[in-house]
């Protein structure tokens, strides 16, 4: 049974200094992110943050998805997952957790700049039975500047291999060929042909484990074929001085509407679905 939201709130307020404190990254997690385009980090929250953040988001995506298809009759994406974006603005306990700077934090050193916007968040939950989510990188979609993009995957549940966890070609994001190519049954067969040299990293999560991935870097997801909902939250970050460019497609140029509303083409993206959430201490 989901707390009332009056509970829900009340736990995520005593739990609310983690979200903020410090996470010792090393030099060897920035290198391994750097060179493998990934990387999937132990511990990171605790179950007791994530669970209150659990809460949340299921009564959101149960208030505001808007699937109704049986899973036989929708497409390969829309069977991949029910999707819902930016519960930071439907939420108070949601937006702590997007603002909070640990994960803003751990994004920025990973990227290496002085500050991390905020691109949008997204529920994705892979329903028992949902099917793959296909080979993609994630810039496709976005109309940036640069590729000092990262997106903090987050489990809200133990994710074990049945139900789909996220998995990486490592090194990926220097790769060009396959840029051009949406989240699709062609996407799944052509990337799988041109990433098979380049191996696959599929590792089950432990609840509290996040994963941070670079925007080129080509993933996917299996099925999931367990009993039970997998429930993931995402955070996607950029470099707090990312402008935007002419969109190259028809989805960049519905990011642009949707997510930088009133941003210029040059422009710093600095809208107000767009806060800094985290900035070093000196940085301009």
């Amino acid at each position: 049974m989901t707390p009332p939201a009056e509970a829900r709130g009340e736990a995520a307020s005593a739990l609310g200094n983690e979200i903020d404190l410090e996470y010792e990254l090393s030099q060897e997690h920035i290198d391994f992110y750097r060179e493998n385009g990934y990387i999937h980090m132990k511990s990171v929250l605790s179950a007791e943050v994530l669970e209150g953040h659990r809460a949340e988001v299921a009564a959101k995506v149960r208030e505001l998805s808007t699937e109704t298809l049986p899973l036989d009759q929708r497409t390969t994406y829309a069977r991949a997952f029910l999707q819902v974006m930016n519960l930071w603005r439907s939420s108070e306990a949601v937006r702590a957790f997007v603002f909070g700077k640990r994960l803003a934090r751990i994004a920025a050193e990973l990227i290496g700049c002085g500050g991390v916007r905020l691109y949008h968040d997204q529920a994705l939950y892979k329903e028992p039975g949902g099917g793959i989510t296909p080979w993609h990188a994630d810039q496709y979609y976005w109309p940036l500047s640069s590729d000092r993009t990262v997106t903090a995957w987050i489990p809200l549940i133990k994710v074990n291999l049945p139900m789909g966890p996220l998995s990486f070609c490592p090194g990926s994001h220097r790769i060009q060929d396959g840029r051009d190519l949406a989240i699709s049954d062609d996407s799944e067969e052509t990337l799988k042909q041109r990433l098979a040299a380049y191996g696959t990293v599929e590792e089950p999560f432990e609840l509290g484990d996040i994963s941070f991935h670079a925007g080129w870097t080509f993933h996917r997801a299996g099925a999931n074929s367990s009993p039970r909902m997998r429930e993931a939250f995402t955070i996607i970050y950029m470099d707090r001085e990312m402008r935007l460019v002419e969109p190259q497609n028809a989805n960049q140029a519905n990011d642009w509407e949707r997510w930088c509303p009133g941003v210029g083409v040059g422009e710093v993206i600095d809208s107000e679905l767009n806060p800094v959430l985290y900035s070093a201490e000196g940085s301009v």
